[in-house]
């Protein structure tokens, strides 16, 4: 992914407002961390990435015969101090980036209604990668262990998540960022 939406003053000027919200949404290898990192900079905010509050808070804890349930309530888990921590952060007007998956249409719609709720815009950005671009770079930052790196993803969870994930609707793509590759 090159970095070019973010070299567009024009573009960024719309989304640098305060009380903003920004969704991260893309699959698996897509390079959402990279992205929410570069959006962070340019519009001053904080960025709330699930795989580090993942692998920091359970992934020590995680047994073998846990599934995709346990992840699933710890992630809910982490999004309930996450959405404290947003409504903080909007009182003192600090943008905020998230970078928690939202691969499922019904997860990034209780980020919609909670933003509306709470009188925070919301800009949803889509980040469009190919398949075979996406294995590339996740067998990549398995080996290299860069700034992005977590933990591994296997290919069977590689796998996984291209059943699981959930494309944006054409609605939810209305006033989005698209990023394609």
């Amino acid at each position: 992914m090159k970095a070019r939406p973010l070299g567009n003053a024009q573009l960024f000027m719309k989304i640098k407002i305060k009380n903003m919200l920004h969704l991260i949404v893309g699959n698996t290898g897509a390079g959402k961390t990279t992205y929410a990192n570069l959006l962070r900079k340019e519009v001053k905010g904080i960025v709330f990435s699930i795989d580090a509050w993942n692998k920091t808070l359970f992934l020590q804890d995680k047994k073998a015969t846990d599934g995709l349930n346990w992840f699933l309530e710890r992630i809910e888990r982490a999004e309930s101090l996450m959405e404290s921590l947003i409504l903080q952060l909007k009182d003192i007007e600090v943008p905020v980036v998230l970078d928690i998956g939202l691969s499922k249409f019904l997860h990034r719609e209780k980020f919609r209604i909670f933003a509306k709720e709470n009188y925070l815009e919301i800009k949803l950005h889509y980040l469009n990668v190919p398949k075979e671009v996406r294995k590339e770079r996740v067998l990549k930052r398995n080996t290299e262990k860069g700034t992005t790196f977590e933990f591994e993803v296997s290919d069977e969870n590689f796998e996984f998540m291209e059943t699981w994930f959930e494309a944006p609707t054409q609605k939810e793509l209305e006033q989005s960022i698209i990023i394609t590759y």
